[in-house]
């Protein structure tokens, strides 16, 4: 048995996976494969319903928001985001909790001024910062709720009185949120929701068109909300399997049911990297992700020897981020108790065949 601690694209449901191999030869008794087709078809267009309405439900999104499903991945969001909400010479506020955050900035710099209003780069990220103040003549705040590579999360919205933008791409659906606490949250598919290749967003409408800008129609939020994410052709099968993908997390009980589950998760691995000797965990206690466990070993070749040996034992994917090295187990929504426990048994058996 393997299990996959991948930090993206990641693990899915089992049932996930076998509904949308059956939907690649047949789709909905159609004869047609969901990769050929139409999406301007009806059957494709209660796909969409469907997956725009679980999103409503599960994350409980208010009215007068709409639902998005996009391409480009979130750092496609880098730079619609201002493109939509700042205008021209207009200033932003970004946090910067690493890469992914660092990246944002970077692109929304490219279209108005932006001000790190805190940042924890001094200690390699691995702390989220607390104590900072916005400036009164931004736009709009920017963050980044979890943090892959590193492993710490926001677990509540920094409190701010600006119109605030998050970047959910790895936690999105893991935990129950306030959507009307955000204007904008964006998420790339493929942590929680579903297939590489499909983009949520969800935005206020009265923050629509506020920049001023005359945009590229396919960069127009409003485009695509206009036309119910049917602008031009969707990312079909992606969205397809973030709709089989929701349905099971309904079934499961939703957000609130996940969320335990995932507390469980991390309690026991966290607990096991805190016993364990040969073990340190790299973020601050009180940040520590839900989502992306990272944790070092004294040596390299302590490193190499886990790593081997969980090999044998069919953990994958705990290799840490290329930027940090040691260990990073990325347990997303769909990832068992089994496998967290699968994990836990080798560093325990590591333990003892060091003594």
């Amino acid at each position: 048995m393997k299990h996959n601690f991948g930090a993206g694209p990641c693990i899915l449901p089992k049932e996930v996976f076998q509904e949308a191999s059956e939907a690649v030869i047949d789709f909905n008794n159609t004869g047609l494969s969901i990769l050929e087709i139409s999406h301007r078809s009806k059957e494709f267009e209660q796909v969409v319903i469907e997956a725009e309405a679980l999103v409503r439900e599960l994350l409980q999104v208010p009215d007068d928001y709409s639902v998005l499903f996009l391409q480009g991945g979130a750092t496609q969001q880098f730079a619609m985001v201002p493109m939509n909400i700042l205008p021209e010479g207009g200033k932003a506020a970004y946090l910067d909790t690493g890469v992914w955050a660092t990246k944002a900035a970077k692109e929304a710099s490219k279209l108005g001024t932006v001000e790190v209003v805190a940042s924890s780069s001094d200690k390699n990220y691995n702390y989220i910062p607390k104590d900072f103040s916005v400036p009164a003549d931004a736009t709009y705040f920017h963050y980044t709720s979890n943090n892959t590579i590193y492993g710490t999360e926001v677990f509540e919205k920094p409190q701010v009185d600006i119109p605030t933008v998050v970047d959910m791409s790895s936690d999105i659906l893991s935990r129950v949120i306030n959507v009307a606490d955000h204007d904008i949250i964006y998420a790339g598919a493929q942590k929680n929701m579903g297939a590489a290749g499909v983009t949520l967003v969800i935005v206020k409408n009265s923050i629509l068109g506020t920049s001023g800008r005359n945009l590229p129609s396919i960069f127009d939020y409003q485009s695509h909300a206009k036309a119910g994410s049917m602008f031009n052709t969707p990312p079909v099968f992606s969205i397809y399997v973030s709709m089989l993908n929701l349905r099971w997390l309904k079934a499961k009980g939703g957000v609130s049911v996940i969320e335990q589950e995932n507390i469980i998760k991390a309690r026991t691995l966290y607990e096991e990297i805190d016993r364990n000797p040969l073990f340190k965990g790299t973020a601050n206690e009180e940040d520590r992700s839900r989502m992306n466990v990272t944790f070092v070993m004294d040596t390299p070749e302590q490193e190499a020897a886990f790593l081997e040996l969980a090999k044998k034992r069919g953990l994958v994917g705990i290799k840490g981020h290329r930027s940090v090295g040691g260990f990073r187990a990325s347990i997303y929504n769909a990832l068992s108790i089994t496998s967290i426990n699968a994990l836990v048994d080798a560093m325990k058996e590591f333990e003892e065949l060091s003594k």
